[in-house]
């Protein structure tokens, strides 16, 4: 069965696509990571990278952050990110909602892109306040659930409750991976979405090495 060509303008698509989307990954530190009682530390981990992967492997525009690294208060974002995104510059900052930091918003607001997937530790604060913020300054905001984390697991559902309240579409690890793709005829991206969905174990992996 062949696919319908053209494909859809990627820059005006109402789905995510590489062309019109840009992740932000806020907060994902030894300290924060540590914190997070909603879900397995190692499965957050596991799962952030793989959305790091995907956005790299996708040529998605990304913003890193982090809180109070320059201060000596915190360390700096995982190693584990850190290892799949060695050139994007971390964006330092002191204020508890990112979207309060001028560097921030500069840097968001220079990616030129309406939809942004934002990912932060923890749900709750540094995710909720600055996709609230997006929201009202016209931004269409993605949050990945199982990407993120809060202090709790109500703490955590309740702040996904409130931003989906106020317009934010939550999606997941492997909803993100396959709506960038779209096509497994898009040969240049399929070994980044193959090995995703084999790392996210959405694939039965004995299966599919055999």
């Amino acid at each position: 069965m062949s696919s319908i060509t053209p494909i859809r303008d990627p820059k005006t698509d109402h789905l995510l696509s590489p062309a019109n989307s840009a992740l932000i990954l806020i907060d994902y530190q030894p300290l924060q990571v540590n914190s997070v009682r909603s879900m397995d530390h190692v499965e957050l981990v596991k799962n952030i990278v793989t959305v790091s992967k995907v956005a790299k492997g996708f040529n998605v525009p990304i913003v890193l952050t982090t809180v109070n690294v320059e201060s000596g208060i915190n360390k700096p974002t995982i190693k584990h990110i850190k290892a799949v995104l060695p050139d994007v510059k971390e964006i330092d900052r002191t204020t508890v909602n990112s979207w309060e930091d001028k560097e921030f918003q500069d840097a968001v607001k220079a990616l030129g892109k309406k939809k942004l997937v934002v990912c932060a530790l923890w749900t709750e604060v540094c995710l909720s306040f600055p996709a609230l913020d997006l929201i009202k300054e016209g931004y269409e905001v993605y949050a990945i659930v199982d990407a993120v984390g809060g202090t709790s697991t109500i703490a955590h559902e309740t702040a996904l409750r409130r931003m989906e309240q106020a317009g934010v579409q939550l999606i997941s690890v492997t909803q993100y991976a396959c709506e960038l793709q779209r096509d497994w005829n898009r040969l240049d991206t399929k070994q980044v979405f193959f090995d995703a969905l084999m790392e996210n174990g959405s694939f039965f992996v004995e299966t599919l090495r055999w």
